[in-house]
C-alpha cells in the first residue's frame, strides 16, 4: 500500500511539474510575442502563429454599444511594420494566467497600452495556444479596449 501511495504522489508531481513547464513555455512564447511587437520584428511575428489566425478586438462605443473589430493576421503584421521608428509603444502586460491541457493552452492576460509615452487603453488579452513538435504556437487571439476602469 506504501508503494502504491508513493507511485500516485510521483505520478501525480511529475503531472503538475510538466504543467508548470508548459505554462512557463506559454508565458516565454507570448513574452516573446511582445518583444517581436515592440521591435517590430514582422519576420518574428510571423513565425510565432499557426496557420491563418484570427484577431478580434471588443470595444463599446460612444453610444454605449459593443463593437466586434476583426481582422487578419497579415495586416496585422503589416501595420506594426507601418508604425513610424519616431513612435514609441508598448504594451504592459500586468499579469498572467495560464490554463493548459495537453497540446491547448489559454493565457489571459490584462494589459496597459501606451503610446508616445502617454497612456492610450487598458484590456485583457486572451491567446489560444497550440503545441506542435514541442512549440507552442498562436492560434487565435481576441483583446478588449477600454479607458475607463483601468488601474
Amino acid at each position: 500500500m506504501k508503494k502504491i501511495s508513493i507511485l500516485i504522489a510521483l505520478c501525480l508531481s511529475i503531472n503538475i511539474y510538466a504543467q508548470n513547464s508548459d505554462s512557463e513555455d506559454v508565458k516565454t512564447t507570448i513574452n516573446q510575442f511582445f518583444e517581436a511587437f515592440h521591435k517590430q520584428d514582422t519576420v518574428a511575428l510571423k513565425t510565432m502563429t499557426k496557420g491563418d489566425i484570427k484577431l478580434q478586438s471588443i470595444s463599446v462605443n460612444k453610444e454605449g454599444k459593443t463593437i466586434l473589430q476583426e481582422s487578419d493576421y497579415s495586416q496585422f503584421v503589416k501595420s506594426i511594420a507601418s508604425i513610424p521608428k519616431d513612435r514609441t509603444f508598448e504594451e504592459k502586460l500586468l499579469d498572467f494566467n495560464i490554463q493548459v491541457d495537453g497540446a491547448m493552452a489559454n493565457a489571459w492576460t490584462p494589459y496597459e497600452f501606451w503610446y508616445n509615452g502617454h497612456f492610450s487603453h487598458c484590456g485583457v488579452n486572451s491567446f489560444q495556444l497550440i503545441k506542435e513538435d514541442d512549440e507552442w504556437k498562436i492560434i487565435y487571439l481576441v483583446d478588449t479596449r477600454r479607458r475607463e476602469g483601468c488601474k
